[in-house]
């Protein structure tokens, strides 16, 4: 037996730590579904109990999924710096959670420490961390990153144009990085979502978007989110990327069903450096999402929260320019309405700037979800008072080839405008020679796109 706890006179025993981790995560529909959630409230705050009680160094010596069984793990221990973790080791996580919330903790105190956690260690603060906690800490952290141009600076809100088209005609795509430019959205990455995988189309694509940027001398970055195999393929065609794609898992077998692995990230990463055509250094564009491993049958009894936790761990070795958490996508089956939705947001976006990464959220949900557009907007307030590093732009917030609802153009423009947020420096700058924002506001001419045409 692990550990035991006892709630309002009842006992509860617990094997490991992979069930302490499990039971103590907030409702989810995914690990219920996976048969590893707590029963009842009082089941988990028995687990919670006892995972604020266990040392850093206890989480260390009893790992998840063992280093030699899964090169996640391997990155993620390798990973530690030693001396931080040395000093820390033996907080409890209560006392990491207190110490992370204090006053004496800045945001550089807070990339210092984060270095000698592992994945797991963030996953066991998170699930101790209100939704007010986790907006609270994240708030602190900032996590610059530059490509062609940089985000992330405090009092930036950046965000993703998504431009996409449900036949990949290059027209449609114009049209809509157009109108999210008249929003002034874009400035992280214009990044289209291709409906057709080969190197061809994506190629095409990359070659389209880069007349947009280079047309009217846009400072931003492109990229299309195809897999990354046919992407390395384009690349060495002649297809200008500034940035590279993949989406990530927490698991090696995970990965596997992606069709990657680290060998291969490597390699793009090589790739990216020799052939990108953005300076960098930062030139990947990871997606993440809670429960995708256990879409792939790849969790390995792991509740969705660490597995995600694992995704940033891994993300990490290559200093990426954007991560983002894509919340709601895989639907009600792993979070199943608007009250998970949005805390599994805030739990992504403060894992992720605590891993020291350039984390956005894609703010949305699918149409089989017990969850609506005004759920989406409080998440956008909340997700952009805790410093979000970018959002996402679909035209109408709803997008016509993924099929599913996500933040618009202008739910982003207001967004800056009711907190005061900025688009990035080298970008609003643009904005301004554009005529569409004056002052850190947008102009009367903003939102129309046939100035571009």
């Amino acid at each position: 037996m692990f550990k035991t706890a006892k709630v309002l006179g009842q006992t509860y025993q617990f094997q490991n730590l992979k069930e302490v981790m499990a039971k103590a995560n907030e409702e989810k529909s995914g690990d219920q579904l996976a048969g590893i959630a707590a029963v009842d409230l009082r089941e988990r705050m028995a687990a919670k109990q006892v995972l604020a009680d266990l040392t850093l160094a206890e989480i260390r010596s009893h790992p998840l999924l063992p280093p030699e069984q899964d090169e996640v793990s391997r990155v993620i221990e390798e990973g530690i710096n030693e001396k931080i973790y040395a000093r820390i080791q033996n907080w409890s996580v209560a006392e990491l959670r207190e110490h992370i919330l204090s006053h004496q903790a800045d945001g550089e105190e807070l990339r210092r420490i984060s270095r000698g956690l592992s994945s797991e260690m963030i996953a066991a603060l998170t699930k101790l961390m209100s939704n007010l906690d986790l907006i609270l800490a994240a708030s602190k952290i900032e996590n610059p990153a530059h490509c062609n141009t940089s985000i992330g600076q405090k009092g930036v809100l950046a965000a993703r144009a998504q431009p996409n088209h449900p036949t990949d005609n290059i027209q449609g795509i114009k049209a809509s990085i157009y109108e999210a430019l008249s929003y002034g959205i874009g400035d992280a990455v214009i990044g289209v979502n291709p409906v057709i995988d080969t190197v061809d189309s994506v190629k095409n694509i990359m070659i389209a978007t880069k007349e947009v940027m280079e047309k009217w001398a846009i400072p931003t970055q492109n990229c299309v989110l195809a897999h990354v195999t046919t992407q390395m393929k384009a690349i060495q065609q002649g297809g200008p990327a500034d940035l590279i794609f993949q989406s990530l898992a927490g698991s090696e077998a995970g990965n596997k069903a992606f069709g990657i692995n680290v060998a291969l990230l490597e390699e793009a990463d090589e790739l990216m450096r020799k052939e990108g055509t953005s300076p960098g250094p930062n030139h990947w564009y990871f997606e993440t999402g809670q429960g995708s491993e256990l879409s792939s049958e790849a969790h390995a009894g792991i509740d969705q929260l660490t597995l995600e936790a694992r995704c940033y761990g891994l993300a990490r070795t290559y200093n990426p320019f954007l991560v983002n958490t894509v919340v709601g996508f895989i639907g009600p089956e792993y979070l199943y309405d608007s009250k998970q939705v949005i805390r599994a947001g805030l739990e992504d976006h403060f894992m992720g700037k605590l891993h020291g990464l350039p984390m956005g959220v894609d703010v949305c949900y699918t149409n089989h979800m017990k969850a609506d557009q005004n759920d989406m907007e409080n998440l956008g307030v909340l997700l952009a008072s805790a410093g979000v590093n970018f959002l996402i732009g679909v035209a109408m917030a709803d997008d016509c080839m993924l099929n599913y609802q996500s933040t618009s153009f202008h739910d982003i423009a207001t967004l800056r405008e009711l907190l005061g947020l900025r688009p990035a420096p080298e970008f609003e700058k643009w904005l301004e020679k554009m005529g569409l924002m004056k002052n850190g506001r947008l102009t009367e001419i903003a939102g129309d796109p046939s100035i571009f045409v």
